[in-house]
C-alpha cells in the first residue's frame, strides 16, 4: 500500500507493528536499559510522598503536645508567669548529660538524663516495657532507662541506676520516645526520671549546661500559629525558642524532602545511564533500517512519515518498559522503610502512590522519545537512492541543526529535572556540569582510546590478541557506550566508598597517636584541681584545662537583635544574636590555631577589652577587625572590641572556639572546665571512669572512642543506604552493558562467522571474543575507578581538608567484577556462533 504526503495514523500504525515484528526483542532490549531508573524514581517518589502522609499524620506526636518552649536558662520570674498562662496542661523537662553507674555492673557511660513534670507526652506516648511503666516511675525515685543500655550492662527491671549522689530504681525500659530515631541516641541514650529528684541528685548546679522545655496541650480549640506569633516579641526578650505541631511537620518534612530529594538524583544518573544505552541502541537499530527506509522511500513514504513510524516504536516500547519500571518501584518501595528506619523519628507505611507511578510513566515516555529522537531525525537524510548505492556507500548519519536541537532540549530537561530536587540554582548548575563533564570525559576517553588503537595497532601481538583489540575500533564497535555507561557506574560507587572511607579515616586520624582520647565536662571551678589529681594518680596526663563561659551577644557595632528585627536594611545576619556562646579566655595561642589578621592579645589592659574571632565566623557574619561586640553574661554586660582573627584546625581534638576572651576579664564569671586526657586501653577507662563518677557524678565523660566505633555504625547504615540507591546506577550499567553486548553479537555476527568458515576453531573464536570483553570491561572500570579517585582526592583535599589515602581492596574488588561481568556476558550472548554450523547461523540472521 502506497500512502500519499498526508499523514494516517491507522497506517503509520501498522507499519510500525508490522517493522517490529522480527525487531520486538531488541527494542525491548533498548528499553529495558532505563527500566531500573524509572524503578529508583517510583520507589523514592513512593517513598516521599508515603513520608509526608506519615508526618501530616503523626507530626503530633513527633512534639508530643501544642506548643513547646525551651531555652539554654533557668526561667525568669517573667517567662514562669507567661508559662502559667498558656495552656490547659502543663508539663517541664530538664534534659542534659551526665554520667550513670550501674551498680551491678559497675558500668558507667554517658547518658541524657531527662528529669520530667507532668503529663508529657499530650500526643503519643513513650513506649515502655512493662506498658504500664511510662506512668509508674513519675511518682516513685523510679527511672526508664533506654533499651540499648539495659542490653550493654545486662541489668533488669528492678536493678538500680545511680546518677549524680542519688540511685534510682529501674521502672521500665524504653523502647521508644517522641522524635526518637535509631541513631539519635547512640552517643547518650536517655535516662527518663522524676523532675522533683533532679535537685537530690546534685547534677544541677551553677554553670551545668542544662535545657530547660516546657510543653503545653489545650484542650479547647484555639490557633496555636496566632498564639505564638503574639508571644514571639516576649519569647524573643527572654531568649526562647518554641515548637508548634505545625513548625515541626515543616522542619521534618524539609529535612526528608531533603533526603528524597538526594535519592532522587541518585535515581537520575541511574535513568540518564540508561537514556545512554536508549540513545546507542536506537542509532545501530537505526543504521540496520537503512535499506527498509530506502524502501519506502522508493514506495512514497515521506521523510517524516518514516520519522513516525519509528518514533511509535518507540514510544510503545518506552512505554511498556515504563509501566514495568513503575510495577518494579511500587514493589521495591515496599522494602524502603526497613532500609531507611533507623533514620526517621517515623513509622512509615508501604501504601501505593499513584502519584510517584504516574510521574515515573511520564517520566519515561519523554525520557524514551527525547533520547531517541537524535538518531530518529537523522532517517530523514536517508534518500531512495540508498537502494542502489547501499553496497559501495558508506552511510554517515552527520550531525545537523536538529540534531543540536535536540541535544539542547536534553540538557534543558536535566536542568529542569535537577532544580525540581534542588530548587537552587547554584547547585543545579554544579550538579548538571559534574554530570556533564563526566560524561565528557569518558566520551573523549574513549575517541581517544580507538584512535590509539588504530594509530599505534601492536602488530607485533599474536594474531588473537590482535583480533581481539582491533575489534574495539571496528565499525558498529561499543566502545564508547560500555565507557560512558559502565565508567560512570562505576566511578560512582567508587566514590561512595572511598569518601566513607575519607570520613572514618579522618575521624581515626583525630583519635590517634598522643591526640586526646577522653573529654571531661562540666568540671566546676571548685572541683578542677580535684579531678587534675585523680587524673594524674591513675597515670594518665592532662593534655589540657580549659575554662568556658556560656554568654548571649546583646549587640554588634550598637546594633541589637530588636533594632535588626525593626530596621531590615541593617547589613547583619540576625542568627548572630539568636545562638549560645560558649568562650574560654587564655593568654597564649594553642597548636590548633594560627592568627590571620589583626593582633592577638592575651590579657586585658584597657577599658575596651581585645577578643579575638574564628575567620569564617567572622566572615559569614561580616564582623570585621574593630568591629564592637557586647556580650551578655548572666546579666553583667560586656563591652569588647574584635582584636584578631584566627584560622581554627577544626578536625583537631581541641577545645576549640569561635570566641576568645583575652584573661583578666572572665575570671569570676560563672564557669565550668573541660579536661582532656589520653586513656591507653579498655581496662584502664573503665577504671577511670568508675572512679570519677564515684568522686564527682555531675562530671561527664566522653570516650572518643566510643564515639568513634558508633560514628563507624553510623557511616556503615549510611553507606549502606546511599550504596542501596546507587546499586540502581550499577545495575543499569550493567543492563546497558548486556543491551550493548547483545546489541554488538548482530554486528559480530557476520565476522565471526566469516572467522569459522576459513578455518578458525570455536576455541579461537572463544579467545578472541573473550579478549574484546575483557579490553571493554577492564577500560571501562578502570576510567571509572580513575575518574571516583580524582573526585575522591579533591573532596579529601579541598572538602574534608584532610589526606586522602584509598581502600585498594574494594577497588580491586570493583575492576575484577566488571571485567569478570562483561566477558562472562559477552560470551553467553556470542554462544550460538560457537556451538552451531557457520550456515546454520547465517540462515538464522536472513
Amino acid at each position: 500500500m502506497k500512502p500519499n504526503s498526508s499523514l494516517h495514523l491507522s497506517w503509520l500504525i501498522r507499519m510500525a507493528w508490522r517493522d517490529s515484528r522480527r525487531n520486538r526483542s531488541r527494542l525491548l532490549l533498548f528499553i529495558s536499559s532505563i527500566i531500573l531508573g524509572i524503578a529508583a524514581l517510583v520507589a523514592i517518589y513512593s517513598l516521599g510522598d508515603n513520608m509526608q502522609q506519615e508526618i501530616d499524620n503523626q507530626a503530633a506526636e513527633l512534639i508530643g503536645a501544642d506548643l513547646e518552649i525551651s531555652g539554654n536558662n533557668r526561667p525568669t520570674p517573667k517567662a514562669q508567669n507567661l508559662f502559667a498562662s498558656l495552656g490547659d496542661r502543663r508539663s517541664e523537662e530538664r534534659s542534659f548529660v551526665s554520667m550513670a553507674l550501674f551498680p551491678k555492673t559497675n558500668g558507667v557511660r554517658l547518658v541524657q538524663v531527662r528529669a520530667l513534670e507532668g503529663d508529657f507526652p499530650y500526643y503519643g506516648k513513650l513506649e515502655t516495657q512493662p506498658a504500664t511503666a511510662h506512668k509508674t516511675f513519675r511518682n516513685a525515685r523510679a527511672a526508664l532507662v533506654d533499651q540499648s543500655l539495659m542490653l550493654q550492662f545486662g541489668v533488669k527491671v528492678g536493678d538500680s541506676i545511680k546518677l549524680g549522689s542519688l540511685s534510682f530504681a529501674i521502672a521500665g525500659t524504653l523502647l521508644k520516645m517522641p522524635g526518637q530515631t535509631g541513631f539519635s541516641t547512640s552517643v547518650s541514650p536517655p535516662v527518663y526520671i522524676p523532675l522533683h529528684y533532679l535537685d537530690q541528685t546534685g547534677l544541677s548546679q551553677k554553670g551545668s549546661r542544662i535545657t530547660y522545655r516546657h510543653y503545653f496541650k489545650y484542650d479547647h480549640k484555639v490557633n496555636i500559629e496566632q498564639v505564638v506569633k503574639k508571644l514571639e516579641p516576649q519569647l524573643e526578650a527572654e531568649g526562647l525558642n518554641y515548637d508548634t505541631i505545625q513548625s515541626q511537620k515543616e522542619d521534618t518534612s524539609r529535612a526528608f524532602k531533603d533526603l528524597a530529594d538526594f535519592l532522587a538524583l541518585v535515581g537520575f544518573i541511574a535513568l540518564l545511564l540508561g537514556c545512554v544505552g536508549v540513545a546507542s541502541a536506537i542509532h545501530i537499530y537505526v543504521r540496520e533500517k537503512v535499506a527498509a527506509i530506502a524502501i519506502l522511500r522508493c514506495l512514497g513514504t515521506s521523510a517524516l512519515q518514516a520519522i513516525l513510524i519509528y518514533l511509535i516504536q518507540i514510544i510503545g516500547i518506552g512505554l511498556l518498559g515504563s509501566l514495568v519500571g513503575a510495577l518494579l518501584g511500587s514493589i521495591i518501595q515496599r522494602f524502603l522503610p526497613t532500609v531507611f528506619q533507623d533514620f526517621l523519628p517515623i513509622s512509615l507505611t508501604t501504601q501505593i502512590s499513584w502519584s510517584a507511578i504516574g510521574q515515573g510513566i511520564a517520566l519515561g515516555l519523554i525520557i524514551s522519545v527525547l533520547f531517541a529522537l537524535s538518531p530518529l531525525i537523522s532517517i530523514r537524510k536517508i534518500s531512495p537512492l540508498h537502494t542502489l548505492r547501499l553496497s559501495f556507500e558508506h552511510h554517515s548519519l552527520q550531525k545537523d541543526v536538529l540534531k543540536w536541537m535536540v541535544y539542547g532540549l536534553i540538557l534543558l530537561f536535566v536542568i529542569g529535572f535537577t532544580y525540581l530536587q534542588l530548587k537552587n540554582w547554584a547547585e543545579t548548575f554544579f550538579f548538571t556540569a559534574g554530570l556533564l563533564t563526566s560524561f565528557l570525559i569518558l566520551t573523549a576517553i574513549a575517541v581517544i582510546l580507538i584512535w590509539m588503537v588504530r594509530r599505534f595497532f601492536p602488530v607485533s601481538w599474536s594474531y588473537l590478541w590482535r583480533q581481539g583489540l582491533a575489534n574495539l575500533q571496528r565499525p558498529n564497535n561499543q566502545t564508547t557506550i560500555l565507557l560512558v555507561s559502565i565508567g560512570l557506574g562505576t566511578a560512582f560507587i567508587c566514590t561512595l566508598f572511598l569518601v566513607q572511607g575519607i570520613l572514618l579515616n579522618r575521624v581515626q586520624l583525630s583519635a590517634s597517636g598522643n591526640q586526646p582520647n577522653f573529654v571531661l565536662f562540666d568540671i566546676q571551678p571548685k572541683q578542677k584541681e580535684k579531678v587534675e589529681q585523680l587524673t594524674h594518680s591513675f597515670g594518665l596526663p592532662v593534655l589540657q584545662s580549659v575554662p568556658i563561659v556560656n554568654m548571649r551577644l546583646e549587640a554588634v557595632n550598637g546594633v541589637t537583635d530588636a533594632q535588626l528585627l525593626k530596621d531590615t536594611t541593617l547589613d547583619l545576619p540576625r542568627r548572630i544574636f539568636i545562638r549560645e556562646y560558649r568562650v574560654t579566655f587564655r593568654d597564649s595561642l594553642i597548636s590548633s590555631e594560627k592568627i590571620v589578621g589583626g593582633k592577638w592579645a592575651g590579657t586585658s589592659k584597657s577599658a575596651t577589652i581585645p577578643i579575638s574571632l574564628e575567620q569564617n565566623f567572622a566572615r559569614r557574619n561580616k564582623i570585621k577587625i574593630g568591629d564592637t561586640m557586647t556580650f551578655n553574661v548572666q546579666g553583667a554586660l560586656i563591652s569588647t572590641i574584635v582584636g584578631s582573627l584566627r584560622e581554627v584546625d577544626w578536625n583537631r581534638i581541641q577545645t576549640n572556639f569561635l570566641v576568645v576572651f583575652p584573661k583578666g576579664v572572665l575570671e569570676e564569671a560563672p564557669q565550668f572546665h573541660v579536661l582532656l586526657t589520653r586513656v591507653q586501653s579498655p581496662q584502664a577507662s573503665a577504671r577511670f571512669q568508675q572512679a570519677m563518677v564515684r568522686q564527682f557524678p555531675n562530671v561527664s565523660i566522653i570516650d572518643l572512642g566510643l564515639v568513634l566505633n558508633i560514628l563507624d555504625e553510623i557511616l556503615d547504615k549510611i553507606g549502606f543506604v546511599i550504596r542501596f540507591m546507587a546499586g540502581f546506577s550499577i545495575f543499569t550499567g550493567l543492563v546497558v552493558l548486556i543491551a550493548s553486548v547483545l546489541i554488538s553479537k548482530y554486528q559480530r555476527m557476520q565476522e565471526s562467522v566469516l572467522l569459522r568458515t576459513l578455518g578458525a576453531s570455536r576455541k579461537q573464536i572463544l579467545v578472541i571474543t573473550a579478549l574484546e570483553y575483557f579490553f571493554l570491561g577492564a577500560l571501562a572500570a578502570a576510567t571509572g575507578i580513575v575518574l571516583s579517585l580524582a573526585a575522591s582526592w579533591a573532596l579529601a583535599h579541598y572538602t574534608f581538608e584532610t589526606t586522602f589515602t584509598p581502600q585498594l581492596l574494594p577497588i580491586f574488588v570493583v575492576f575484577i567484577v566488571v571485567c569478570c561481568l562483561t566477558v562472562i556476558i559477552g560470551l553467553t550472548n556470542s554462544r550460538s556462533v560457537f556451538i552451531k554450523p557457520p550456515l546454520e547461523v547465517l540462515r538464522q540472521e536472513t
